[in-house]
């Protein structure tokens, strides 16, 4: 079986190619660049808690000494403080104590902030490691053919040469070449957002914590900019935005130190404390959703398919959850032939997750940047401005929360076994503490994205016990070997409590970390049925895919 071919060597390819590897898929990254990135200072990504998960899981490194994690969050509008957000150690279900009065202001573990060509290391560190993952630098695409047999990609530059592929991956950016060679339509608007961006090296009055400034009372230089963002990174360094008004002015170096130099001014009291400044830029946020994300043996993920990034979203938690989501039905497909259904659920569920936000992004946006009653734009939200930026930028509510596939075409009919439990079916599974078949006590996040789903039980009292003892007692043979007889690999783990769940009750749990359905006690024909509709169906079949065309 021929490789998959992954076309873009940024954080979702490189993803992709170690999530494939994870699960013995071997890859070839077809890299346009030299093989490594140019330090950008200001050119960082914000990771929410599931993307950070994913990452370290795949690169076998912590990535908290890479970037920082912020204490807290602050929203503030002229000179008032609005809204104070303090982070972890706990989870949203299980705030370490956090006192009740403040529970609206606990957002459960912080994002992580780092520089993206930090990042990109990491994962190009954790690929040099990996035999089933071929990076061909200086290889660009200029051609490609499928057959239903497989693809065949010619990159020219110094090592131009045709590539054979299984399946083939395009993840190169906003200005796609798989997606242009496939005529893939990728409409939506341009410009949404520009931010005058400064990385810089200052001691600002809130060390380790981001704040969201908006109107700042001082405003002199150039066209006034509404809105602040402060957030830190290591080594004392913090990336600074500012939102610019709609058009095209130019950004010149002479105004953006103005900028700066107004600003940290504005934030000391009136005088400008010494910084070291690192880099710039302009962020031009576009959103855009492409029409279809398959064509045939062909998938788009990350910028290649959506752009997106106003109000503070972030497009690249994005395409690591495309990436997250396509390796595990690649996987299936490469091992075991392809079920049409499960690939084409890739496009069903991404897409619509995407598109959900940007719809939520574009309501918003009139309100939040030309004024006017939020009600009229947003029915039923008494929320404010600030709290809609926040979620936006904390990964939280429909600007920010991670997308659940509720309507997903892999989702199993309900029975009358079905129970219902904190996590709705599609959403994805909080991370409990979980015995595997081994006896380990390990968290649930650490068996994902190994290409088997996953069956919990919840077993009040097995923690106190060793695992010999109650690993042949009451339902647990049963449900062992109704796991061992599902049409595909699958892990049984054990949990003391799991949210809104009653005891015995079993839940059927994707690789990519997304709830199936739950039952109310062991149902081995229940269970299998909902396997085998989370597979795609009871069987592989072998048609060319059924997308409608861009």
């Amino acid at each position: 079986m021929d490789p998959v071919i992954i076309v873009g060597a940024g954080p979702v390819g490189l993803t992709l190619a170690l999530a494939l590897a994870r699960q013995e898929v071997p890859s070839v990254v077809l890299d346009e660049g030299p093989g490594k990135d140019e330090p950008r200072p200001a050119r960082t990504v914000v990771l929410r808690e599931d993307t950070t998960a994913l990452l370290e899981r795949l690169t076998g490194a912590p990535l908290d000494q890479a970037g920082t994690h912020w204490h807290g969050w602050r929203s503030m509008r002229r000179k008032q403080l609005l809204r104070e957000v303090t982070f972890g150690p706990g989870t949203a279900e299980d705030p370490a104590g956090t006192p009740d009065a403040v529970a609206d202001d606990f957002a459960g573990p912080a994002p992580l902030h780092l520089a993206q060509h930090v990042l990109t290391a990491a994962l190009r560190t954790a690929l040099a490691a990996e035999p089933l993952v071929k990076v061909a630098v200086d290889s660009r695409l200029d051609s490609l053919e499928q057959e239903p047999s497989g693809v065949t990609a010619h990159t020219r530059g110094p090592k131009g040469t045709w590539w054979r592929g299984s399946y083939l991956v395009g993840c190169d950016g906003p200005r796609s070449t798989v997606r242009k060679l496939a005529d893939i339509r990728f409409p939506g608007r341009t410009a949404v957002e520009r931010h005058a961006v400064a990385a810089l090296r200052a001691e600002l009055p809130w060390p380790g914590e981001a704040l969201l400034h908006r109107s700042p009372p001082w405003r002199q230089s150039g066209p006034a900019a509404g809105e602040i963002t402060a957030r830190p990174l290591p080594d004392g360094v913090w990336r600074l935005d500012w939102l610019l008004p709609p058009g095209k002015d130019l950004v010149t170096p002479e105004l953006l130190v103005a900028r700066i130099r107004e600003t940290l001014a504005g934030w000391h009291g009136g005088t400008t404390p010494p910084y070291d400044l690192l880099d710039t830029g302009v962020h031009t946020v576009h959103h855009r959703l492409a029409r279809r994300w398959r064509s045939g043996r062909v998938f788009l993920a990350g910028d290649a398919a959506h752009l997106l990034g106003a109000l503070g979203t972030q497009g690249l938690d994005e395409g690591l959850r495309d990436a997250d989501n396509l390796a595990w039905k690649l996987a299936l497909a490469w091992h075991h032939g392809p079920r049409e259904a499960l690939l084409d659920s890739y496009q069903s569920e991404r897409r619509a997750a995407v598109a959900t936000r940007l719809r939520a992004a574009d309501q918003v946006l009139p309100v939040l940047r030309g004024g006017g009653g939020l009600r009229a734009y947003v029915p039923g939200s008494a929320r404010g401005h600030e709290g809609l930026l926040t979620d936006g930028h904390l990964g939280r509510g429909v600007l920010g929360a991670p997308g659940a596939y509720a309507d997903s075409p892999l989702a199993p009919p309900r029975t009358d076994a079905t129970t219902p439990v904190d996590t709705e079916p599609g959403a994805p599974v909080t991370d409990v503490q979980v015995t595997a078949e081994d006896g380990s006590s390990v968290r649930l996040r650490d068996r994902l994205g190994r290409g088997a789903l996953l069956v919990l039980l919840i077993a009040p009292g097995t923690g106190v016990w060793e695992r010999k003892h109650w690993v042949s007692a009451g339902i647990m043979p049963r449900l062992a070997a109704a796991v061992t007889a599902l049409p595909h690999t699958a892990e049984l783990l054990v949990t003391e409590a799991y949210p809104g769940a009653a005891p015995h009750t079993v839940l059927l749990i994707r690789p990519d970390g997304h709830l199936v359905t739950a039952f109310s006690g062991v149902r081995p024909a229940d269970l299998y049925e909902a396997a085998e509709a989370t597979l795609g169906g009871p069987t592989a079949t072998r048609t060319e895919a059924t997308t409608s065309p861009g």
